[in-house]
């Protein structure tokens, strides 16, 4: 199966997750930095998620899915440890027509979350298709070492720059050669930084 790399401004939207366990308890806190509103539907609850219940970062109902608890879900994220619970909660998205990610059976989802390496405001992400996770995280940390923090200052400081060249009034095609050019120096000057160490 081929899958779309897609960036999703997930500021405001409803994702409901089914299981309260480790995995998810990863989710909803990379949905909380996105700016999700997380709701979960669980039996049991990590103490992490919790604590997220306890500051209202979350909204949680500890009890059996059922499927109205889908309504105004924009993403489905399946996560219990029950094949057969992950399955039909799927199922149900899809009927529904809303995104799901299935966890253990990633080829069941329409969406996975890949390995994402944050610096700054730079997302490196890398996935296997859902064909071995650990091997996206473990790519993930060999770029680790490969692109640091001043990758993240780098971006801010263009951003800046093409910023203000947008407000000049230049032409676009000037506009893009300009930052173009400042990108390909600053990449130069990272890389060489990286050799010398």
């Amino acid at each position: 199966m081929s899958y779309l790399p897609l960036n999703i401004d997930m500021q405001g939207r409803v994702v409901l997750i089914v299981g309260g366990g480790r995995v998810a308890t990863r989710k909803a806190e990379t949905l909380l930095k996105a700016g999700a509103e997380v709701r979960v539907v669980s039996l049991v609850l990590s103490e992490e998620l919790a604590a997220h219940e306890a500051t209202g970062e979350i909204k949680v109902r500890i009890k059996t899915f059922v499927p109205p608890d889908m309504e105004g879900a924009f993403l489905v994220i399946t996560a219990t440890d029950d094949a057969a619970v992950n399955a039909a909660v799927a199922a149900e998205a899809r009927r529904r027509g809303v995104l799901v990610a299935v966890t253990d059976a990633p080829d069941n989802g329409d969406c996975m979350f890949p390995a994402v390496l944050k610096r700054g405001a730079l997302d490196v992400a890398v996935s296997s298709g859902g064909k071995c996770p650990a091997f996206s995280a473990k790519v993930r940390d060999v770029i680790a070492d490969v692109i640091g923090e001043d990758y993240g200052t780098a971006l801010q400081r263009l951003s800046g720059e093409r910023e203000k060249l947008l407000t000049e009034g230049n032409t676009s095609t000037y506009n893009a050669q300009i930052v173009r050019t400042s990108v390909e120096c600053a990449i130069a000057e990272l890389s060489g930084r990286k050799e010398m160490t």
